[in-house]
């Protein structure tokens, strides 16, 4: 079903929604215009990334008050990633940002189509807290030449800031002043009321004023023709090998968009109770994305930012992006008006959305829950920052998912106990104060025994027996979480039963399930331990072999 948020629409939302477009073109317009600088396209394909978002997903996406257009979040990450292939502002590097887009889209929505949203959780919070940091660097550093009316020297993080800091001499001090204004303005705003358009109303003022005081002869930086080197329609320069050149990096901008619009869609559902559908909103991404591209634009993103001025404005359905996208086509032919926008007043809000997306609450949540975590967010940030962004994704990703494997390869092997007048048994170090039974042994091990963990839970069992107040009788292994038994685990599972048949201790299983049974049976365990031997619960398995038992 196309346009599925207008089901059932109701002549008494109308005013709401279109209330709620103002708000959010008024936040569009000087948003767009700054995205499209940080993105180095030419400032008009900001609109047509938010017109071409916007449009595509109130026909195909599911949430009814997300919006989708130009995004600072990865805005340099492409553009730092296509700066290696062409030089910025050439034909051949909007011609490959087009490219990139469609591309993005494409697997955007092919991961709809595949409902294989999972993808995206392989980004933990802290990789994304690090991750949004390091964007936040990158805004930054790259917007403040034009904060200061200095030239942009290109490169990376530390060679900008290294010739920021040789070129501070030439420093305008009427761009700093302009944006200085514009950013407490801006700031002041946000503090009273987010809803408020300080943003566009600085475009505006800081405009006016660059032409009623002719800044521009004065060295302050304009923006000039919005509409100059606005890229046609269709896929400038497509062939096969830049298609190769730019998939990688479209890979990476593709895994933090669904990413970020799978957190925007659980964040702000439908308030009519209506089941959001994440994968359909994939699609509709998708397919904003590849618009945008044939349109000469640039990928597109959920925006959480946008969507919370939405919400907070009471919007209720897409048509809050029809109309924003319609009132931004109306006011294009008036576009010429911001020739003498400075772009320190671009900068201003850039830099003031990066202190927005810093993460500095989540860093300090995660720093107080998990210093290993801790570490992968700041090497995450560091590495973004410093290096590159797909680059710093990839290191966060590999070090999180070793770390998984560490900890999986570690686990704690649980010494259980009888809780007081009951049958259950539970870990000793639990609140039910359970103890241990003299001559048996009960263990717990809630993971499964693979090739990893193998010889340590064969050193912690043995441990457990050395530890052990007297010599057990019996020993019972708990397998409730033990999910799977592979060849080493089962090759050391006997080891173990050797030694316990040195140490005269009788051996028991309880709560095995099915694939443990098999595995057992395929090793040749099954017939050596014995059917009988395999327990629904540890207090049966107490009860019939423990040494009050009568076998």
């Amino acid at each position: 079903m196309l346009l599925p948020s207008l089901r059932g629409y109701r002549p008494s939302w109308v005013l709401g929604d279109v209330l709620a477009a103002l708000t959010l073109l008024a936040i569009a317009v000087p948003e767009q215009l700054a995205t499209a600088r940080l993105a180095d396209m030419p400032p008009i394909t900001g609109f047509c990334a938010f017109i071409a978002g916007s449009v595509v997903f109130a026909v195909l996406g599911s949430n009814p008050r997300m919006s989708v257009g130009a995004d600072s979040t990865i805005a340099p990450l492409f553009a730092a990633g296509v700066a290696a292939l062409a030089a910025t502002g050439s034909a051949d590097y909007v011609g490959l940002v087009g490219i990139l887009a469609v591309t993005v889209g494409v697997l955007v929505a092919v991961v709809g189509f595949l409902r294989m949203g999972w993808v995206a959780e392989f980004l933990s919070v802290p990789i994304i807290s690090g991750f949004l940091g390091g964007v936040a660097v990158i805004i930054v550093v790259h917007q403040l030449p034009d904060l200061m009316g200095l030239p942009d020297a290109g490169g990376s993080t530390v060679h900008r800031v290294r010739v920021l800091v040789d070129d501070l001499h030439m420093l305008n001090g009427w761009a700093l002043g302009i944006g200085a204004g514009v950013f407490i303005l801006v700031v002041a705003a946000d503090l009273v009321d987010r809803r408020l358009p300080a943003a566009l109303a600085a475009l505006i003022g800081s405009t006016v004023l660059v032409r009623w005081l002719d800044l521009d002869t004065r060295g302050v930086p304009v923006l000039g023709a919005v509409a100059h080197g606005a890229p046609q329609l269709g896929l400038q320069g497509f062939s096969w090998s830049a298609l190769g050149e730019v998939a990688p990096i479209a890979a990476v901008v593709a895994l933090v968009i669904v990413s970020q619009t799978a957190a925007t869609t659980r964040a702000f559902p439908d308030r009519r109770g209506r089941r959001v559908d994440v994968n359909r909103d994939f699609v509709g991404v998708g397919a904003g994305n590849v618009v945008a591209g044939l349109f000469g634009a640039f990928p597109v993103n959920a925006s959480p930012p946008r969507t919370a001025a939405v919400v907070a404005a009471s919007g209720r359905t897409q048509l809050t992006g029809l109309v924003a996208a319609a009132g931004l086509i109306l006011l294009v032919p008036a576009l010429a008006l911001l020739d003498d926008l400075p772009v320190a007043t671009l900068a201003a809000i850039l830099i003031f959305i990066a202190t927005r997306i810093f993460p500095v609450r989540d860093l300090i949540e995660i720093a107080r829950y998990n210093r290993v975590e801790l570490g992968l967010a700041v090497i995450t940030l560091l590495t973004v920052s410093l290096v590159g962004v797909e680059q710093g994704i990839a290191v966060a990703v590999v070090l999180a998912i070793l770390d998984r494997a560490r900890l999986t390869a570690r686990p704690h092997l649980q010494i259980l106990g009888r809780i007081p007048s009951t049958t259950s048994w539970a870990p000793l170090d639990g609140t039910d104060e359970p103890a241990e039974v003299p001559g048996i042994l009960v263990v717990l091990f809630a993971t499964p025994l693979w090739y990893a963990n193998a010889s340590h839970f064969r050193s912690q069992l043995t441990d457990a027996l050395e530890r052990s107040g007297q010599p057990p009788r019996l020993l019972v292994l708990d397998a409730i979480g033990m999910t799977d038994l592979d060849y080493t685990g089962a090759r050391v599972l006997a080891a173990a039963l050797d030694e316990l048949d040195r140490r005269g201790v009788c051996f028991a299983m309880a709560r095995t399930n099915a694939p443990v049974r098999a595995s057992l049976a395929r090793s040749g365990l099954l017939a050596r331990i014995g059917e009988g031997r395999l327990f629904t619960s540890v207090g049966e398995a107490v009860d019939a072999l423990g040494p009050d038992s009568a076998g």
